[in-house]
């Protein structure tokens, strides 16, 4: 896996807007990333200063006490999960709490308090980055909580909670394939939008646990806190210290650091296989060769009968076989070790759209 550290304790791991992450963060050794030139700011004023320029959606500031209103003082029933960022909560919007409110069910991301740089860094990045950027397959910012200690972010709330929690459950029924490749197609048009972007975002992140759902499985991207802006001009990457999570992370960005957008179709091909298998990227209860999902299944992809054999047995055989095979060249050519010979996302979702047929079309023809 190259140089790389886990960051403090490796069973602590970071967390989604909705449900505890059970994947070991990477990073590696060495010197804060650049403070890219200013403190971070301490109030609601300096952090809409650092937002002038960028904040195409508006956000609400809001003050500690209105957040303990919310959740009923952080009450444990309210408790969502929780990681190396601090605590999630359910909570409630009402008029009450302040005139010209909507009511709204919201999750309420709670910073652990540590007063580190980087902790307060990455929940920055996304105070800008969601303060910038609206789309379908982006989670909403709602407004965040700026005040003394306190670090906090508000967001929309999602009724069915991470992929992660859903697919690797051992209680709930397994998710269908119609709703696997939903979830897919959701989360690449995610990936492309920021791609695209007029100032494009490296999102450098991208898991199951950071891809929400809401009552409808609709997939999110949630937790901006290790995006980064991309390449500008005639440069080809962006040099950035080595974060991330192991299994999904591009294995040229942990040889070099080097990041690019290809970084992220990488991990959208990881997540492809887990939806594929059913299997976790990373995965130490399983044999040695098996633990790396990447490692082990992409001398598969390729071959129509073996790749049948790696499918989610929970599916019971429930799938348009031609629709496999489709996905699984699709994650074979996202999870090229040539970075330049990945597709881009664009193409990705094209690629994912015909999937999307009710599995009565998609069976036909199929064997």
């Amino acid at each position: 896996m190259g140089n790389c550290w886990f960051r403090g304790n490796p069973s602590i791991y970071r967390v989604s807007s909705n449900a505890k992450s059970e994947s070991p963060k990477i990073q590696s050794p060495g010197k804060e990333e650049e403070k890219e030139g200013s403190k971070l700011p301490s109030n609601p004023e300096e952090v809409e200063d650092l937002r002038r320029d960028t904040a195409a959606n508006p956000l609400i500031s809001f003050t500690f006490d209105e957040l303990k209103i919310m959740t009923a003082n952080f009450r444990q029933d309210y408790y969502l999960g929780g990681g190396g960022f601090g605590s999630v909560y359910k909570g409630f919007m009402t008029e009450d709490l302040r005139e010209g409110l909507q009511p709204l069910q919201v999750a309420v991301k709670v910073h652990d308090g540590d007063n580190s740089y980087q902790g307060h860094r990455e929940w920055l990045a996304e105070v800008i980055f969601l303060g910038q950027l609206s789309h379908p397959n982006l989670v909403k910012l709602i407004g965040y909580c700026c005040e003394e200690e306190h670090r906090v972010l508000i967001y929309e709330f999602m009724a069915q909670g991470s992929v992660e929690a859903k697919l690797f459950s051992r209680v709930l029924l397994p998710l269908p394939w119609s709703v696997r490749m939903k979830i897919a197609f959701g989360a690449a048009k995610g990936l492309a939008f920021l791609h695209e972007a007029e100032k494009p975002v490296i999102y450098r992140d991208f898991k199951t646990s950071n891809i929400l759902l809401d009552e409808e499985y609709n997939a999110k991207l949630s937790d901006f806190g290790l995006a980064k802006d991309g390449p500008v001009g005639d440069k080809s990457h962006v040099s950035t210290r080595i974060m991330g999570t192991y299994g999904y992370a591009a294995p040229e960005y942990i040889m070099t650091g080097h990041l690019t957008a290809m970084s992220d179709v990488y991990s959208f091909g990881v997540v492809l296989l887990e939806l594929l298998t059913g299997r976790k990227s990373l995965d130490k209860s399983r044999p040695v060769r098996e633990q790396t999902l990447a490692d082990w299944a992409f001398a598969l992809l390729t071959q129509k009968k073996k790749v049948l054999n790696i499918v989610d047995p929970r599916l019971n055989g429930d799938y348009p076989v031609k629709a496999v095979h489709k996905a699984a060249m699709l994650a074979y050519h996202c999870l090229n070790r040539n970075p330049k010979a990945r597709p881009l996302m664009r193409d990705i979702v094209d690629t994912l759209e015909p999937l999307q047929l009710p599995m009565e079309i998609l069976s036909i023809g199929s064997s």
